[in-house]
C-alpha cells in the first residue's frame, strides 16, 4: 500500500468512527480475525482490534449504539456523551494505520485522525439535533438505519479498495463539513426568527 491509500484508508477509518466508533471498530476488527483484511507487515499494531475481547466489547458498544441511536433525543444524548471518545477513537486508529518508522507521519495521522472524526461527529450529531425537532419518530429512525449501512458499507469498501478509500474519506469529510454548516445556518435563522424585528421605539 503506497501513501495515499494508506492515508485515505486511515481518513475513512477515522471519518466512519465519527458517525459509528464501535462499529468501526467491531467491522474492522471481525475482518481481520476472519482474515478478510491482509495486513502489511508495519500494519501489525491494528491487530489488537482482532482481539475477542475487543470485538466482544465493540459488539457490545454497537448494540447500545444501534438502538440508543434510533431514540429520539437520546441519540443526542448518546452524541454528546461520545463526543470524546470519538475523536479519540478515530486518531488511535488513524496512528495505527500509518508506519510507525515515520514519526512525522505518526503526528499527523493522529491529528488528521481526530479531526476527521470530529468533523464527522460535529455532522452527525448537529443533523440529528435538527431531524429531532420533527414531531413523529420515523424520520429519526430511517436517517439512523441509513448512517448504520452506510457506515458498514462505506468500511467495507474501504477495507476492500484503499484507492477508492481515499475518495470515500474526501467525500465524507465534505458532506461532513457541509452539514454543519447548514445545521448552524438553520440555528442562526430559527434563533433570529424567534428575537423579531427590533423595536421601533
Amino acid at each position: 500500500m503506497g501513501l495515499i491509500e494508506l492515508l485515505g484508508l486511515a481518513g475513512s477509518i477515522s471519518l466512519l468512527s465519527g458517525w459509528r466508533l464501535y462499529a468501526t471498530v467491531l467491522v474492522t476488527g471481525l475482518a481481520m480475525r476472519t482474515g478478510w483484511v491482509p495486513l502489511p507487515d508495519h500494519l501489525e499494531m491494528l491487530t489488537v482490534l482482532a482481539n475477542p475481547w475487543v470485538i466482544g466489547i465493540a459488539g457490545v458498544g454497537a448494540v447500545i449504539e444501534f438502538l440508543a441511536d434510533k431514540v429520539m433525543w437520546l441519540d443526542s444524548a448518546w452524541d454528546a456523551v461520545n463526543s470524546l471518545a470519538r475523536p479519540v477513537g478515530g486518531a488511535l486508529l488513524a496512528l495505527a494505520i500509518v508506519d510507525p518508522s515515520d514519526p512525522t507521519w505518526q503526528v499527523v495521522a493522529f491529528l488528521l485522525g481526530g479531526g476527521a472524526a470530529f468533523a464527522a461527529h460535529a455532522g452527525k450529531a448537529s443533523a440529528r439535533a435538527a431531524v429531532n425537532t420533527s414531531p413523529e419518530p420515523v424520520s429519526n429512525v430511517l436517517v439512523s438505519t441509513a448512517e448504520d449501512v452506510a457506515t458498514v458499507g462505506l468500511l467495507a469498501l474501504a477495507i476492500a479498495n484503499p484507492i477508492a478509500a481515499a475518495i470515500i474519506a474526501t467525500v465524507l469529510l465534505v458532506l461532513s463539513i457541509a452539514l454543519i454548516v447548514v445545521v448552524g445556518r438553520t440555528v442562526k435563522r430559527l434563533l433570529h426568527g424567534k428575537r423579531g424585528p427590533p423595536d421601533p421605539a
